[in-house]
């Protein structure tokens, strides 16, 4: 067992491979309920002696139950927690890759088994992965005359004082805090666009990998409406009293209602689609400006961007049915519209598909709305402002015994984090992995481990608009679909993001 001093405590962790150890669960902020609810994050208090850190600590308020995660528990309150994976044998000043994980603002936590540092410690990174407020506790908006006294954005909050533990604690377990790179994914890497925008989070980070980022952003108009609805449905005042008085069961219940709501109305707007709640807030004080406004406007050309998508990231949510299926061409007319995408737009997709399904054709347009062409942009944004940005595309696809396997949304993260041999993600990538996945699992592993060190992955930059790409397949891929990714860019040419929503 090796032990880590810590600016609050003495702190023990556990082996997780051979020269790797792994410490978790370890407080890097207080407890958000009780007088700290809908607060700023505040210190984490001492601790005496050694605290055993070998487990994940609880995570936060939330309905779901994902494969492998645990499950929330309200009698658990000590939810802002980080967990590092550190090389035993390495000596001083590891270059250092941060992980915020997605799940749409409003579910998971860094105790997903895929999330598991130790191949990427293996090497050679200290990683961090981190739990945050999720949810109306972390993303819904508080109405207050002081708007410093709820301040929207807690999410966005805990990530930047988890930045801040990590600058004042990483050396201990061989990190240089001189030298560190945010990643996320979908949701997760929204919030690392939002991190680069973020006065507040400048200098405590250096490079940044954001793997699907999503689009939405959403005014304080839009945050005030969705608290109106949520509380309606908790039986509260949409006040600060009457808020803070709802218990954060009643919230997330409040909010799985909502949603239900949305899904069940077709003639609701665009979230009935996907009724994702919960984004970043455009307040003017903690996101001061969306992240590609800002970003063109050159407020991150200062740090490294890698930017990844999948090819067919939509396809991911019509297999769980989480989202709403489009199968006629008046429905596809119907979400355009809902979207205030152009008839030019969805015909130019019908004419780079011949003879596909509408729902094919739908599920191609959504996935590019929320994740490839906000992510195109991102890259391109950045190096258009003086920054330096990799793309790449993660287009690996199966078909067998569990069939047909897209290159969909979350199926690249196993890869990059070299965990591809847990039961947990054998739906992902369409059962067991093969020898020529595994070599794929070790070039993306390596991409960030060489980005994160010295802030190139190992192939060309995007120049301009020129978004050359690193396409990531393996050896024995099923052959991908004859749709051109550089025509179906140029749709979107007249697109301006972020498409707000509702």
């Amino acid at each position: 067992m090796s032990v880590f001093e810590t600016t609050n405590g003495l702190v023990r962790g556990s082996r997780a491979a051979a020269g790797i150890v792994a410490v978790r669960g370890i407080p890097y902020a207080a407890p958000p309920f009780g007088g700290n609810r809908y607060k700023k994050p505040f210190p984490a208090p001492a601790w005496n002696g050694v605290r055993d850190c070998t487990a994940y600590g609880p995570i936060a308020p939330q309905s779901a139950q994902l494969p492998g995660a645990p499950r929330w528990s309200p009698d658990e309150e000590d939810i802002l927690t980080v967990n590092v994976w550190t090389p035993t044998s390495a000596g001083d000043a590891l270059p250092v890759l941060v992980w915020i994980h997605g799940g749409a603002y409003t579910f998971g936590s860094s105790a997903q088994p895929d999330f598991d540092g130790t191949a990427l410690a293996a090497a050679g990174l200290v990683v961090v992965t981190m739990n945050y407020r999720l949810g109306f506790e972390g993303f819904g908006h508080v109405p207050a005359e002081d708007a410093t006294a709820y301040p929207d954005n807690r999410g966005l909050l805990d990530h930047v004082a988890a930045l801040r533990w990590v600058q004042e604690n990483i050396a201990v377990f061989g990190g240089d805090p001189g030298n560190v790179t945010i990643a996320g994914q979908s949701s997760g890497a929204a919030s690392v666009a939002c991190l680069m925008v973020m006065d507040r989070a400048r200098g405590l980070f250096h490079r940044a990998i954001a793997h699907s980022p999503a689009s939405p952003c959403y005014t304080p108009e839009i945050a005030a409406a969705t608290t109106r609805e949520i509380a309606a449905a908790a039986g509260c005042q949409p006040t600060a009293e009457g808020l803070v008085n709802a218990t954060p069961r009643a919230l997330v219940t409040a909010s799985d209602r909502v949603v239900e709501a949305y899904r069940r109305d077709a003639s609701s707007g665009s979230r009935h689609y996907d009724p994702s709640l919960f984004a970043p807030v455009i307040d003017g004080r903690t996101l001061p400006v969306d992240p590609v406004a800002g970003i063109a406007a050159g407020a991150a050309r200062d740090l490294d961007l890698l930017v990844c998508h999948t090819t067919q990231e939509y396809w991911l949510p019509d297999a769980v049915g989480s989202s709403a299926r489009v199968t006629t061409d008046a429905q596809l007319d119907r979400f355009a519209e809902d979207f205030g995408l152009s008839a030019a737009l969805v015909d130019g997709y019908r004419a780079a598909m011949p003879g596909a399904p509408v729902l094919e054709v739908y599920l191609a347009i959504f996935g590019d709305l929320l994740f490839c062409e906000y992510s195109n942009r991102l890259a391109t944004v950045h190096t258009e402002a003086g920054g330096r940005a990799f793309l790449s595309r993660f287009d690996r696809r199966r078909t067998g015994a569990h069939g047909t396997v897209r290159a969909w949304h979350c199926a690249d993260i196993p890869f990059a984090f070299g965990n591809i041999d847990i039961a947990s993600v054998t739906f992902l990538i369409g059962g067991e992995p093969t020898p020529a996945d595994r070599g794929l699992a070790r070039r993306m592993v390596r991409a960030w481990a060489d980005f994160a060190s010295t802030g190139n992955p190992g192939w060309h930059p995007v120049v301009g608009s020129v978004a050359r790409a690193q396409v990531w397949r393996s050896e024995d891929d099923d052959t991908a679909d004859g749709t051109t990714l550089t025509t179906l860019r140029g749709l979107w040419s007249d697109v301006t993001f972020p498409v707000l929503r509702p």
